[in-house]
């Protein structure tokens, strides 16, 4: 073989064919492996440190940036794999404690919290079953206008002898009487005991000359009629018939019951009656 151009120096001719050597040396050497920034000890990081180019110019780009801590492996309790402490580690190895150290439940030790605990949660229910009692007794009391009308004071004293007055006492009609003494004698000529209802009169008032009576027939609830009826000084119930007398007891008609005698009271000298 024979080159068609000029022929080369022997200078140049040796120089290419040593530059071959070197790039086919370079290309059949084997690479070797990087160590592993993980795995380098103190020895390894202090000859890095001693090799690394003083400070200056172009230093920056000899350096490396990747700097990568090492990895340790260590337990809960700081003891590293594979050393002395790791067999004595709490929470590891052959000494290793049940439940990662942690109290069982039912130990002993905790029986002050658990005790704590339950007592706290019993307290907190009793309180809720206490308000929930108390909001439900206040709802079923009764409101403040109902209290005001329980009890009223009526004055007596402008009555008249034969007279009959009638209030409102809780939405329903009371008659206040004073009767005379020929409606007493009539009264007190009946055999009470023969009646329909049987009561004496000394048992339906306080005062003899005073009769307080709901004004509601026992019949149908119907309102009587003062002084009016068969009776002397007694009521009648237009609806039906019922007759009652002084005494505000059944006497004729279909009324079952006698006039139904309130809770009542007298105050200020017998000048006034508290019904209720």
């Amino acid at each position: 073989f024979r080159h068609p151009g000029p022929a080369l120096p022997p200078t140049s001719l040796f120089k290419m064919l040593r530059r071959g050597a070197s790039l086919l040396a370079r290309s059949l050497a084997p690479r070797a492996a990087a160590p592993c920034a993980a795995v380098i000890n103190s020895a390894q990081r202090s000859t890095l440190a001693s090799i690394r180019p003083a400070a200056g110019f172009m230093a920056h780009r000899a350096m490396s940036t990747n700097q990568v801590a090492p990895i340790v492996v260590k337990t809960p309790n700081g003891a590293m794999v594979g050393s002395d402490d790791y067999a004595y580690d709490p929470y590891s190895g052959k000494d290793a404690t049940k439940n990662n150290g942690r109290a069982e439940p039912g130990d002993p030790s905790r029986r002050a919290f658990a005790y704590f605990m339950m007592g706290s949660a019993r307290f907190v229910y009793a309180s809720i079953a206490r308000l929930t009692v108390i909001k439900f007794v206040h709802y079923m009391n009764a409101s403040a206008d109902v209290l005001a009308l329980a009890s009223i004071e009526v004055p007596i004293n402008n009555i008249p002898e034969g007279g009959c007055i009638v209030v409102k006492w809780r939405g329903k009609p009371v008659f206040i009487k004073k009767r005379t003494a020929d409606e007493l004698t009539d009264v007190y000529a009946v055999d009470w005991k023969s009646l329909r209802d049987p009561q004496s009169d000394k048992a339906r008032r306080m005062k003899e000359e005073v009769l307080v009576v709901l004004g509601v027939c026992t019949h149908l609830g119907c309102v009587p009629i003062a002084n009016a009826g068969d009776f002397k000084g007694g009521w009648f119930c237009p609806c039906h018939g019922s007759h009652y007398d002084a005494s505000a007891r059944i006497r004729k008609g279909p009324a079952p019951l006698n006039l139904e005698v309130p809770p009542y009271s007298f105050l200020d000298g017998d000048e006034k009656v508290k019904i209720g």
